[in-house]
């Protein structure tokens, strides 16, 4: 079959010819219908992501697929079931290897490219603004790359928890999206004095961070008193230091975010903030936007429109 492996990491992934795996006790054989793409998937090409295999090792860090063949152990989800994984890596591939109990039921009416881009994206903005940051109806959530995979889903979910949204995106098409979204104000982070701006809409309560750089630190100083601050990834490649007086003086709380953690301490967490998202996604309260869907031929197109900050929402691969 083939796969999009990192076989170094001096060396661009390739698509390669691989053996098809078979389960091992505990695992399911998906025969992989979708693959959203991440930043994270980048770095971990570079070797650069805190969790990167060693090489050998398939891209690909979240999947939609079909059970075509069980483990021993397995009973659910029982073969010819739909199902969605963070698996961490794999999914860029025409099958795969994944823990059945990671495995989550996709809805009917949910296609596979939604599902496959669905977990990271809206669990990460969901879990961060719920448990993290506690963000409360009313307060002022700044959302900085606002059309990005996950900063659409916090101007989304931010607005279905009743907070006033400012979005920061780069150009009139992405504010146009984050827009489409929910947001009640925008601000254009190519042209826009964007510490002064948040400052005149009244300043931020909640800042969601998934770009670093000098945003971060324009949005620090436009935090009230009491703020959370949300560090959730660097997609500008700075990663900020942070200013211990500023923390001081305004009361301002900075916090790590980092989805993908829970699986070791707290999966309960992601699972309870899962089932509540697929519950409003089936209600019609979530609309995911793919911006790109590419065959798996293309896989490093795909990964090429994160890196240029080409695609709005997700990227999808369909094997």
């Amino acid at each position: 079959m083939q796969a999009f492996q990192v076989k170094s990491f001096d060396q661009p992934p390739v698509l390669t010819e691989v053996a098809e795996p078979e389960p091992g006790p505990g695992e399911v054989l998906l025969e992989i219908a979708a693959c959203g793409l991440n930043f994270a998937d980048m770095l971990m090409a570079k070797g650069e992501y805190q969790d990167t295999p060693k090489p050998p090792f398939t891209l690909g860090m979240e999947v939609c697929g079909t059970v075509i063949a069980q483990g021993s152990g397995v009973t659910a989800p029982g073969l010819g079931h739909r199902v969605a994984v963070f698996g961490g890596s794999g999914g860029l591939a025409s099958r795969g290897v994944f823990p059945a109990a990671l495995c989550r039921a996709v809805p009917d009416e949910m296609p596979a490219p939604v599902a496959a881009g669905f977990q990271v994206a809206y669990g990460t903005s969901h879990l961060a603004l719920t448990r993290r940051a506690r963000l409360a109806e009313g307060e002022t959530l700044l959302v900085l790359g606002a059309a990005g995979g996950v900063g659409l889903t916090a101007v989304e979910i931010g607005t279905a928890m009743g907070a006033k949204v400012i979005a920061v995106a780069r150009g009139d098409d992405k504010l146009a999206i984050a827009k489409a979204a929910g947001a009640t104000h925008l601000i254009d982070s190519a042209t826009a004095d964007v510490k002064a701006q948040v400052k005149a809409l009244g300043g931020a309560d909640v800042v969601y961070d998934p770009v670093g750089g000098e945003l971060f630190k324009a949005a620090l100083g436009a935090c009230n008193p009491e703020a959370r601050v949300l560090s959730i990834g660097f997609a500008s490649g700075d990663i900020p230091q942070v200013p211990a007086n500023i923390l001081l003086v305004k009361n301002v709380t900075v916090m790590g975010f980092y989805w993908g953690g829970y699986l070791k301490f707290a999966p309960d967490a992601l699972t309870d903030s899962l089932a509540e998202l697929m519950a409003l996604y089936k209600e019609g309260r979530l609309f995911p936007h793919i911006s790109h869907t590419l065959p798996l031929s293309q896989a490093q197109a795909a990964l090429d429109l994160l890196a240029t900050r080409k695609a709005t929402g997700k990227v999808v691969v369909t094997p």
